[in-house]
């Protein structure tokens, strides 16, 4: 027997979720014939109560602008959510009206006049082109004013369309917790604004939201459906963080900058290595953190990291423009110590997946950039942290709390303590077009590649002024694939 592609979707979900039961909802693309669907997920069964079927899709939608204003499909539907705070959502009107038949329990249908996708090559037709004033925008252009306004018009499409479905999933099933899956589930804005103005009590949301989660959903759905092995529930999820990928011993790292003839200094201890990491943090330098189990799904979440301190100004751009080698308005998520959240950021749970947009405290703005248009508004310091602020105020928490992940828990510790700021910097180890590193040669070449100031590696710390020059080969932009 095989699963079907959304039931390994809610599997995916529920199943190491903290919750004994609760409703589930799944919405990605496609998957079989199905886009959405919701249901039950109790003990140690999912059961899907409704669906809806392609070509109607919310994903596909969302993917459809992302390919109008220029991004790629399918992999940056992200910059799309990112770029939404920059606009106006001028076209929310004439979306709701021409491209989606929206129901108030969150169903609807696509007028499939303006797509392109069901036979075609591209997502989007010249139908479409003409309602929105002409082309898409040809990949690496500039950006314009319209495609901030689109982007912030699908996002607010989209967050309402997500909103009404929770309500409806609320008022179907009566759960007070619910869990959610699928690629739309990594559109963490609408997941935030679901938890503060949707019904349900508690949310869970797969870290592998996307298709790589139905692998772990698929092989649940056999160990407790098939198998009839019982499922065993604690407060804590059993994620383990999501750092399920492969580590490397201090012996392999070793043995690998013996061969590269790397300049590392080994620390006998975490707390020295701690130590020295947070004064380098102090001096501006940004550093490549690689510790223990690759994080699975595609987020970085203190393992695979690249952190800064974010109370500098500058470290946004210099980070995305001369490290990650990306657009300069795409905003970096806040690694935060658990217990401090709620003093910075309006949640009131946790968040250690790095999938719940929630507003900076008010306490902590420093200026109001709204009288600032498009990119421009990148030029205002917002907070005291301004590096993990976004331009409308938001930020993508990372919750970071002991259990989980002890030594990232006790970096930000010590960072506190000598700063009183209990937050860091933290995006994906890689450059555009590559994945996330995996092994401490794929660190390696990421840091001697890009103006990354240091990296740590287990025990090990190499600051890049203490290497060989001629070993040193920055990239530029051109080098990398899009994104």
């Amino acid at each position: 027997m095989y699963p079907e592609h959304h039931e390994s979707h809610a599997a995916a979900a529920f199943f190491p979720s903290p919750f004994k039961r609760a409703a589930f909802l799944t919405a990605d693309g496609a998957g079989e014939w199905t886009t959405t669907s919701f249901g039950v997920g109790n003990k140690n069964q999912v059961r899907i109560h409704s669906e809806i079927k392609f070509p109607h899709s919310l994903g596909l939608l969302y993917s459809a602008f992302t390919y109008y204003t220029g991004f790629r499909v399918n992999s940056a539907e992200y910059k799309v959510m990112g770029l939404a705070p920059y606009g106006e959502p001028k076209y929310v009107d004439l979306i709701l009206k021409e491209l989606i038949d929206l129901k108030e329990d969150g169903s609807f249908k696509l007028n499939m006049k303006y797509f392109n996708y069901c036979a075609g090559l591209t997502m989007t037709n010249q139908k479409f082109h003409k309602l929105f004033g002409g082309q898409p925008r040809k990949p690496e252009s500039p950006i314009t004013q319209r495609e901030m306004d689109l982007a912030c018009s699908i996002q607010q499409v989209t967050e309402e369309v997500m909103l009404r479905m929770a309500r409806h999933v609320h008022q179907v099933t009566g759960e007070e917790n619910l869990c959610l899956s699928g690629g739309v589930a990594l559109n963490c804005v609408a997941n935030g604004r679901i938890l503060r103005e949707g019904p349900f009590k508690n949310i869970w949301i797969q870290p592998a939201a996307g298709d790589a989660g139905s692998a772990l959903g698929a092989a649940l759905i056999a160990w407790h459906h098939f198998l009839g092995q019982e499922r065993h529930v604690s407060q804590e999820d059993s994620q383990h963080g999501s750092l399920l990928g492969p580590s490397y011993s201090d012996q392999e790292i070793a043995h690998y900058l013996d061969e590269e003839k790397a300049i590392s200094q080994k620390y006998s201890n975490q707390e020295m290595l701690i130590e020295r990491v947070c004064e380098l943090l102090l001096q501006g330098k940004v550093i490549g953190w690689f510790q223990g189990r690759m994080e699975f799904g595609p987020r970085a979440l203190g393992n695979r990291s690249i952190l800064g301190d974010p109370r500098f100004s500058e470290m946004q751009s210099r980070m995305n423009l001369k490290i990650k080698f990306r657009e300069s308005f795409r905003p970096f998520a806040p690694a935060v110590l658990q217990e401090e959240t709620s003093k910075w950021f309006d949640l009131n749970q946790e968040s250690p997946y790095m999938l719940l947009v929630a507003p900076v405290s008010q306490e902590h703005w420093t200026q109001d950039s709204n009288q600032l248009k498009g990119l421009d508004r990148l030029k205002a310091r917002r907070s005291s942290v301004p590096a993990v602020t976004h331009v409308d105020y938001s930020a993508r928490i990372q919750t970071v709390d002991q259990n989980r992940n002890p030594i990232f828990y006790a970096l930000l510790k010590n960072f506190y303590t000598k700063t009183e700021c209990p937050i860091l910097v933290n995006t994906s180890f890689n450059v555009r077009g590559e994945p996330i590193v995996c092994t401490p040669a794929d660190a390696y070449r990421c840091f001697m590649k890009t103006e990354m100031d240091c990296l740590v590696l287990g025990h090990f710390l190499l600051e890049k002024e203490k290497q060989d020059p001629a070993k040193i080969h920055r990239e530029e932009l051109s080098a990398f694939a899009l994104d």
